[in-house]
């Protein structure tokens, strides 16, 4: 199908194109030139190239979320969340995968080239490479996670350190004594910052059995392998701490497929809260970083960078909090375990 352009529009009208593309743009043109120019393109079939439109405006109406990993949920529920703040304000809202750290660069740079008015980017890995594209990318950029000071971003970390306190004092309150951390790759941004939380929480318990191992990467697949090796080690651990949902389900279907009953023989938890943690049977016990939340704030303030770009660099926080259910304790009636934030570190 061949396009039409606005130059045939204008001929057909027999108007100038400087006269057409006032008329289609809504700027000044007289009603009769106006009407002559919106007849002759309907006849034509002639449709708007969006794209020159929006190099000509400075403004794409296009916001864009970009992804680590866009099979996770917990990125579903913040997306759903930024959506419905974003098209509020008549944006349109796309996503994108940035798996490794070299397409997360390749991804950022794309974006930046005039496809979207600002960015909110979810990476797993924080690369100096990356953070030097960050620093030259000419559109608003919000980051759900942590960056190093001084990066001239707004952020919205997610708090793992208080994540891994909440769900070590619960272990220690249900009588648990030998807990193993199942991490996702401690290379990565939450990895790094769970394994640190769960040492600490750990060390404030001198008397407990400890051991740390990681997963390939934060699947339920790698979750299932990962917590197969450590049930088949002589002494097997009565809790599993995973460092997030997926890999917590991985633990469930690996104490189910070697007999042991949960939370009887073995305790697992997880973190995000994911709508999985409690379909699944037992329910997952999981840190709820509030995802919906930050979604919120982290489009919040983009679209407050937009309007304001000279505005003071913010981080928003939002405070974990733990639910509790049945692969943790057999009979709850508080489905949530308190703990101290003011103790807690953001990370």
């Amino acid at each position: 199908m061949v396009r039409v352009t606005i130059t045939q529009v204008a001929a057909h009208a027999g108007v100038s194109v400087a006269s057409a593309s006032r008329a289609l743009n809504g700027r000044v043109a007289s009603a009769k030139t106006v009407a002559k120019v919106q007849h002759a393109a309907q006849e034509l079939g002639y449709i708007a190239d969006a794209a020159a439109q929006s190099l000509k405006r400075g403004r794409t109406n296009q916001l864009a979320y970009a992804v680590a990993d866009i099979g996770n949920p917990v990125h579903v529920e913040m997306m759903t969340a930024i959506e419905r703040v974003v098209s509020g304000s008549g944006y349109r809202l796309v996503m994108s995968s940035m798996g490794t750290s070299s397409s997360s660069v390749d991804v950022v740079r794309e974006l930046g080239r005039g496809y979207v008015d600002g960015m909110i980017l979810s990476p797993q890995r924080v690369t100096d490479e990356l953070l030097a594209v960050l620093a030259k990318t000419p559109v608003p950029v919000v980051v759900l996670g942590r960056l190093p000071a001084g990066t001239g971003l707004d952020t919205v970390p997610a708090d793992s350190f208080t994540a891994m306190h909440l769900v070590v004092e619960h272990l220690v309150a249900e009588g648990r004594a030998d807990i193993a951390f199942v991490n996702g790759p401690a290379d990565t941004t939450p990895g790094a910052f769970r394994r640190d939380g769960f040492a600490a929480a750990a060390a404030a318990h001198p008397a407990l059995t400890v051991r740390s191992l990681e997963a390939e990467n934060f699947t339920i697949t790698a979750g299932y392998a990962a917590a197969r090796r450590v049930l088949h080690e002589d002494r097997r651990p009565d809790a599993i701490v995973a460092a997030n949902d997926l890999i917590g389900i991985g633990a469930l279907r690996a104490a189910e497929d070697l007999g042991l009953a949960v939370p009887e023989d073995l305790t697992v938890t997880g973190v995000d809260n994911t709508e999985l943690a409690d379909v699944i049977r037992p329910g997952l016990t999981s840190v709820d970083l509030g995802a919906r939340e930050r979604g919120r704030l982290a489009a919040e303030l983009l679209l407050a960078r937009i309007t304001e770009p000279e505005r003071a660099v913010r981080t928003a926080a939002v405070p974990p909090a733990l639910v509790v259910r049945g692969s943790s304790r057999a009979h709850t009636s508080n489905p949530a375990h308190a703990f101290d934030h003011n103790n807690g570190r953001a990370g």
